[in-house]
């Protein structure tokens, strides 16, 4: 506000008469500076309020809601308009910038704008190959395993990770394969891998 007392206005300076600016004679020079009865306002206030003290502001909190759009990364800021410090003396507020902190995914690892994550697989998909469903952003897809997978093998998905806040571009799925050693077995599982120790060659204990 005006920092004037509710019912009053603030009223032209009597010294500068409204211009916010006075001059004065320095030798053989004349300059001009900002009136030092109105700060160069042009209006000084006589009755001022008594919550902001004739500054035209107060101190409170609010909460506001703020649109993330998608793509955002760590250190991205979103601007929020006239939501800033206010302005002393009826002045326009300033911004306020909200800087982005991205939680950590339980499943995915953000590199830019692709996606990291690991697909565990069965031994036996790794030697005979087969299909998976794999998590994307958009719901479960199918990703097709080539027979003889060795672990650490990365699968891409096309555009199936984040799109790009500034240019609309989609980043790429990264899955990487691991293989995992079978537990808990029965004895006739055991038995079988046995046999197929035995048929590579190998000796069972």
């Amino acid at each position: 506000g005006s920092g004037a007392k509710a019912g009053s206005s603030p009223t032209t300076c009597p010294t500068c008469h409204g211009a916010g600016q006075v001059q004065m004679r320095q030798g053989f020079f004349t300059v001009q500076q900002a009136c030092p009865t109105c700060q160069g306002r042009g209006k000084v206030i006589k009755d001022p309020c008594t919550k902001c003290h004739g500054h035209g502001r107060v101190e409170r909190s609010k909460t506001l809601s703020v649109k993330i759009p998608a793509g955002v990364d760590t250190g991205d800021r979103i601007r929020l308009e006239g939501e800033g410090e206010a302005g002393e003396h009826g002045a326009p507020s300033g911004d306020l910038y909200v800087q982005v902190q991205v939680k950590a995914h339980k499943i995915f690892e953000r590199e830019g704008n692709n996606l990291y994550c690991e697909v565990p697989i069965n031994f036996a998909m790794a030697a005979l190959g087969g299909e998976i469903e794999v998590p994307t952003l958009d719901g479960r897809v199918s990703l097709k395993i080539p027979a003889e997978t060795q672990t650490g093998k990365m699968f891409r998905m096309r555009g199936r990770g984040v799109k790009s806040v500034r240019g609309g571009v989609q980043g790429d799925l990264m899955c990487r394969v691991v293989v995992e050693t079978p537990v808990s077995l029965n004895e006739k599982q055991k038995q079988l891998l046995r046999d197929l120790e035995e048929s590579f060659g190998g000796v069972s204990g």
